[in-house]
């Protein structure tokens, strides 16, 4: 019986990835991932500061194509082959498709490893200036306004939050930032917030302000990037 190695993988500087990673990726059968183009640099990466043990099959994986291929992965995995689950960036499963491959490795009794490293939402949280003893991970907020605005008064209203008062944690997309933020300011107030911008590139950026503050600038200068907001 195979292992499923759960490998995070940088989220901007390639320097990120641990040696631990680098060592699973180099050993496993078959490497599950979002997109094999950017896996396979990856690789290169990896090959070019080390050899690598072997030369893994990349198999794509993502939202669309998950329940075909949870039964492939099973099967190599009973086989005896050892495969690493992958996300574009970051740690697999947080906003991103795997949940389900683990659940069911769990129900076949495959052992699932962990192979910790780096996270958007642990990196912003970390510089944010915020509380850190508790937060609230949302992921996406839904895309569609009414139900953006029924959540964030949810999330206003909700006693139990009131008492344990978590920072709140989110990603967004550049082109919806704007409204956003619109709603954020609209349903809280004009709050305190903590934006962060492609974390750990070139052009990493984290913003401490009021809501508005933040309107005014991204009226000015288009968003680009990937986003984590932040408020508590």
């Amino acid at each position: 019986m195979g292992t499923l190695y759960i490998v995070a993988t940088p989220i901007g500087n390639l320097k990120d990835l641990s040696y631990r990673a680098v060592d699973t990726l180099g050993k496993v059968q078959i490497i599950a991932c979002e997109d094999t183009r950017r896996t396979g640099l990856l690789l290169k990466y990896i090959s070019s500061q080390q050899d690598l043990n072997t030369k893994p099959t990349l198999l794509s994986y993502f939202e669309q194509n998950e329940f075909k291929r949870i039964p492939q992965i099973i099967n190599s995995l009973k086989n005896g082959l050892n495969v690493a689950l992958v996300s574009d960036a970051g740690t697999p499963t947080i906003s991103d498709p795997g949940f389900k491959l683990v659940r069911e490795c769990i129900a076949q009794g495959i052992r699932v490893e962990s192979i910790p490293g780096p996270s958007s939402v642990i990196s912003a949280i970390a510089v944010s200036g915020l509380p850190t003893d508790k937060f609230l991970f949302l992921g996406y907020l839904p895309k569609k306004q009414g139900k953006r605005v029924k959540l964030l008064n949810e999330l206003k209203c909700f006693e139990t939050l009131k008492q344990v008062h978590p920072t709140i944690i989110f990603f967004e997309s550049p082109h919806r930032l704007l409204k956003t933020l619109q709603d954020l300011r609209d349903v809280l107030g004009d709050i305190r917030i903590v934006i962060c911008r492609e974390l750990t590139k070139v052009h990493e950026e984290t913003r401490r302000e009021n809501i508005s503050s933040s309107i005014e600038h991204f009226n000015k200068v288009v968003p680009k990037g990937e986003f984590v907001l932040l408020f508590n």
